[in-house]
């Protein structure tokens, strides 16, 4: 005798639910997000590439929609954000210290203590790029004074540089949604 407490067709509407989302399409789109958020993520952590990772993220999202709602011209401005994006990061920090005079060791320096920050996590971030130029100016022959004025510039670039990626990140996301939903 059946339980008339379930209806009959349930564990067929659960196989159905379950199709609907193992669909490559929608898969697709799991994708995007996930690479999206891991972009976002990316703008912030030194270590992983934010802003392509970003836009791939939503090109494979146009590509899932067929490129439906976003065209060629949406993806076309997307492209030249990212592309502004990675100059930035590479600008930033470097004309952060070149402003207050740094030597070449003091950049070098900056950009080698934005790569061991990565390892001491938000702590390691804050304060690589400042430890790194203080240390290179200091190795330069430069005083103590200008070596901390160095080290701040390049930290002030560096976080004037991922305030700047965020923007760019969440103008990009504006533009894409602005695009899906006309």
């Amino acid at each position: 005798m059946p339980d008339a407490r379930r209806p009959r067709d349930q564990p067929g509407i659960r196989v159905e639910a379950l199709k609907a989302l193992l669909d490559p399409h929608h898969l697709w789109y799991l994708l995007a997000a996930v690479m999206v958020v891991v972009g976002i993520a990316g703008t912030i952590l030194p270590a992983l590439p934010g802003i392509p990772v970003v836009f791939a993220g939503l090109l494979i999202a146009a590509w899932a929609d067929g490129f439906q709602h976003v065209g060629t011209l949406t993806l076309v401005v997307l492209g030249l954000l990212t592309v502004f994006a990675l100059i930035v990061d590479f600008v930033a920090g470097v004309a952060g210290a070149k402003r207050v005079g740094a030597s070449r060791r003091a950049v070098i320096g900056a950009a080698l203590g934005t790569l061991v920050g990565i390892f001491f996590g938000l702590p390691g971030l804050l304060l690589g790029p400042f430890l790194g130029a203080l240390c290179g100016e200091l190795a330069a022959g430069g005083g103590l004074q200008k070596a901390t004025s160095v080290g701040l510039g390049a930290w002030l670039g560096f976080v004037v540089g991922t305030v700047v990626k965020l923007g760019v990140c969440f103008a990009m996301l504006g533009i894409f949604s602005l695009a899906w939903l006309v």
